[in-house]
């Protein structure tokens, strides 16, 4: 095993000891029944390590999106409360878990007081501990182009983290948790950053307008592309990049 892939022990460490390593602190759960989009900005910069028999991987947060209740139309809880969505209705500081297209899994950090129904996702980070773990786990579940790749994206971070349906309701306010968020520590700064719509929701809660709730890090390369939600094309019209019809005589 290599330095990159030692196991440590975290919950031995003091708050002190955490915050000098660079990792930050971990947030009670009182820092996250705030505003979601408060918490979604405050979340940039952060970290998020998971730990399991394999080891330990560390992500730093670099691109995140924020869900409301039911006044969100973009939101999982738009229509009330679901057996799919139960723990978005969970205390704040808790992860909120689903299978997206039943293809791969998301990530999100509840907000908000209980019974709110607000949530974080965590879009994608960089890899700042456990890499070869992290490295391993995305090519056991598909191609790894390059370091900057790992945790682009939603899936892509899930994957690196090594968690999956089993996480959701998983407590990450505790340091030695199974699951850890950190915040950054007293006194650093706010990073950079910018806000824009969210990736691929379609409707009012996709407008950018407002709706404006997907926060990344300025200039940050693990921040994943944009893409507005897909939309089939009106029967009758061509197909993009199909030639125009031919002028009637």
């Amino acid at each position: 095993m290599g330095q990159d892939d030692r196991v440590s022990t975290p919950e031995h460490r003091t708050v002190d000891d955490l915050a000098s390593s660079g990792l930050g602190v971990p947030a009670a759960r009182s820092w996250y029944a705030r505003d979601v989009c408060a918490v979604a900005v405050d979340l940039l910069g952060a970290t998020i390590t998971s730990r399991s028999a394999q080891g330990e991987v560390t992500v730093r947060i670099s691109e995140v999106e924020a869900y409301g209740g039911e006044d969100d139309p973009g939101s999982h809880a738009y229509r009330g409360r679901t057996p799919r969505n139960l723990s978005m209705f969970a205390e704040p500081g808790r992860l909120y878990v689903y299978r997206h297209l039943g293809l791969h899994h998301c990530l999100n950090v509840v907000a908000q007081p209980t019974g709110s129904a607000a949530a974080v996702l965590l879009r994608a980070g960089e890899v700042v501990e456990g890499r070869g773990l992290a490295h391993a786990r995305r090519l056991a579940a598909g191609v790894v182009d390059n370091d900057r790749q790992l945790a682009r994206g939603p899936a892509r971070l899930a994957v690196c983290l090594g968690l999956d349906l089993d996480a959701d309701g998983t407590d990450v306010t505790e340091a030695g948790g199974a699951v850890v968020i950190r915040r950054r520590g007293p006194g650093t700064a706010q990073p950079a950053h910018r806000q824009g719509p969210r990736v691929g929701v379609s409707g009012a809660g996709g407008s950018a307008a407002t709706h404006p709730w997907r926060f990344w890090l300025t200039g940050d390369p693990t921040v994943s592309a944009y893409r507005p939600a897909y939309r089939p094309p009106v029967s009758g019209s061509p197909l993009p990049g199909a030639p125009a019809p031919a002028p009637s005589t």
